[in-house]
């Protein structure tokens, strides 16, 4: 189903009814969408769509929603960030509340999650790869100026994402990688060199080598990557549709909640700018020296202070193709709702590849946010000053027709 398919279809969709847990759970069918602009119901900009209003008000309206994007919506700060990583989210949201920067912010947010290990898809001792290793990938981006600072496939260091700010603040470039990004980071004052595993990630892994290294990211190649350890040589007489064929049927099987999980934040600060950032310790049981979605820039995240930001998850190896976070950006700038930019991303990979895993949440500068997902159920975290704590939204996969 395409996105303007499932824009028409939204129109009907029954929303259900929010549920108030624990942390103000939401749950939604298809994708969410939460208006938190200017223009209340009836304005005509209601769930992304337009009602009939006099022409005069229209242009009013109009007039309005542009100002509030080109001022940044000061004075309306607010924390966004894939999954229920809800202590992340309140780090952010601490550093906006004590004045500081959008970017700053989206640091202290990554740092969080990356010192508490979410999920065990971020920081130390989580999805190690075939030697066994657990490797980091970080990206900030600041939307007001567009610079970026990336690192990945980072050893021996824990503090990725501000690694990666570093890189940002002192360098010219956006990507640094490998064990040179480490010795960056240690000769700017950067802790360590560290030991990136645990007791637990090294368990993981022996287990992985016990179950004949299954799952595992080869293709193509002798003895069979779906029965063995390797090592492998490669098979040059398999036709390349074949080939081809054979993967895209094989990414649903390898990827799932808790075994690939990324958190991409955006957050706007009290002077209307906007950042996004990405931290993840990547697939688990990667062949060494993988770098995923996350330090892409349009693919694990993006910002523009014209527009808004988004945040990426799933399989990286798939979305990072499409760009989906530029594409979500792009979308929101033609005049679709978060929502529906979201899904419409969203879509353009399934097209593609029917089996992939993956979601998006897309924020833009008057503060509404939407998210969208296949393969799996998918939630994201959300703080604003009329919040007494984070939320937290989950999103149900769409079927597509």
């Amino acid at each position: 189903m395409t996105g303007a398919h499932h824009a028409k279809r939204e129109m009907h969709v029954d929303r259900g009814e929010k549920e108030r847990v624990s942390l103000n759970d939401s749950v939604h069918s298809g994708f969410f969408q939460n208006q938190r602009g200017p223009f209340g119901k009836g304005s005509g900009l209601q769930d992304g769509r337009k009602t009939e209003m006099p022409l005069k008000w229209r242009l009013i309206s109009l007039v309005m929603l542009l100002l509030s994007a080109f001022q940044g919506c000061a004075g309306t700060p607010i924390v966004v960030s894939t999954w229920a990583f809800t202590d992340a989210v309140r780090a952010a949201w601490d550093a906006l509340q004590l004045g500081f920067s959008a970017v700053d912010a989206v640091v202290e947010g990554c740092s969080a999650c990356e010192a508490l290990q979410c999920d065990g898809s971020v920081g130390f001792g989580g999805s190690p790869d075939e030697n066994g290793e657990t490797t980091l990938d970080a990206m900030i981006m600041d939307g007001t100026t567009m610079d970026v600072g990336a690192v990945a496939a980072v050893r021996n260091l824990k503090d990725a994402i501000r690694a990666a700010k570093l890189v940002l603040e002192y360098t010219e470039h956006t990507l640094l990688v490998g064990d040179q990004a480490t010795m960056f980071a240690l000769s700017l004052g950067l802790n360590g060199p560290s030991n990136l595993s645990t007791s637990s990630s090294i368990a993981k892994w022996f287990n992985w080598l016990e179950n004949s290294c299954q799952p595992n990211f080869w293709r193509n190649v002798n003895p069979a990557s779906n029965s063995s350890c390797g090592p492998y040589t490669s098979i040059k007489d398999l036709p390349s549709s074949e080939k081809f064929f054979s993967r895209k049927e094989e990414y649903s099987k390898k990827i799932g909640h808790g075994s690939h999980d990324t958190i991409s934040m955006a957050a706007i600060d009290k002077e209307g700018k906007i950042a996004a950032g990405t931290s993840t310790n990547g697939a688990s049981h990667k062949i060494p020296g993988r770098v995923g979605d996350g330090p892409i820039v349009g693919a694990g995240a993006y910002a523009d202070q014209e527009v808004g930001a988004c945040g990426a998850t799933g399989d990286g190896d798939v979305m990072m193709r499409f760009l989906p976070c530029y594409q979500v950006v792009e979308s929101m700038r033609l005049g679709l709702s978060p929502g529906e930019a979201a899904e419409n991303a969203i879509s353009r990979i399934r097209r593609k590849y029917p089996a992939f895993i993956g979601a998006i949440f897309a924020l833009n500068m008057l503060g509404e946010h939407g998210g969208a997902c296949h393969g799996w159920t998918f939630q994201y975290s959300v703080r604003t000053a009329d919040m007494d704590d984070v939320s937290v939204f989950t999103v149900n996969p769409v079927v597509a027709s």
